[in-house]
C-alpha cells in the first residue's frame, strides 16, 4: 500500500505510472467518489507529456488526448446504465488499442474491460490522505513496484 498526503503527491504518483505505460495498457481507477481517480489521471497524462486541462470525462464518457508521448484515453463510466452503451458507442477500440486506457467506474460496464489490466485502488483516510493499492491482473507485467 502507498499513501499519499495531498493531491499533488497522487498526481505525481499518477505521473511515475505514466512513465511506464505502454500501447495497449488498460489501468481501471477504483475508489468512492472523491476519493482522487482523477487526480491519479492528471498524473498519468501530464506524465504522458499531456500539457492541457484534464477534467474528469463524468458527463462526456471519454476524453481523448493524442498530444503526449502516446494517446491516453480517459473514461468515466459512473454514469453508464446499460454496460451495451460502452459498445454501441463504439469505445472498446480504445481500450487496450493504440494508447493508454484508464477508465473510472470500471464495475458499471465489466464486460468491455479486458482480462489484463492494472487496477488502482484508491481509498480515503481524511481529507488530504489518500490509500492506494495497486493489483496486475491478467498477467499485467507489473504491479505496485512501478509507484516505489
Amino acid at each position: 500500500m502507498i499513501t499519499t498526503h495531498s493531491a499533488e503527491e497522487t498526481r505525481a504518483l499518477g505521473a511515475k505510472l505514466a512513465a511506464q505505460l505502454r500501447r495497449g495498457d488498460v489501468v481501471l481507477l477504483r475508489g468512492d467518489l472523491g476519493a482522487g481517480k482523477s487526480e491519479f489521471a492528471r498524473g498519468v497524462a501530464r506524465g504522458l507529456g499531456i500539457q492541457g486541462p484534464v477534467p474528469s470525462p463524468s458527463f462526456t464518457i471519454l476524453n481523448m488526448y493524442d498530444e503526449g508521448r502516446i494517446p491516453l484515453y480517459h473514461f468515466d463510466w459512473y454514469r453508464i446504465h446499460d454496460p451495451d452503451e460502452i459498445g454501441e458507442m463504439g469505445f472498446e477500440e480504445q481500450i487496450g488499442g493504440d494508447g493508454v486506457a484508464l477508465i473510472e467506474w470500471s464495475e458499471q460496464a465489466p464486460d468491455y474491460v479486458p482480462d489484463r489490466a492494472l487496477e488502482i485502488s484508491i481509498h480515503t483516510v481524511d481529507e488530504s490522505t489518500r490509500e492506494i493499492t495497486v493489483e496486475p491482473l491478467g498477467g499485467f507485467p507489473f504491479g505496485e513496484e512501478m509507484l516505489l
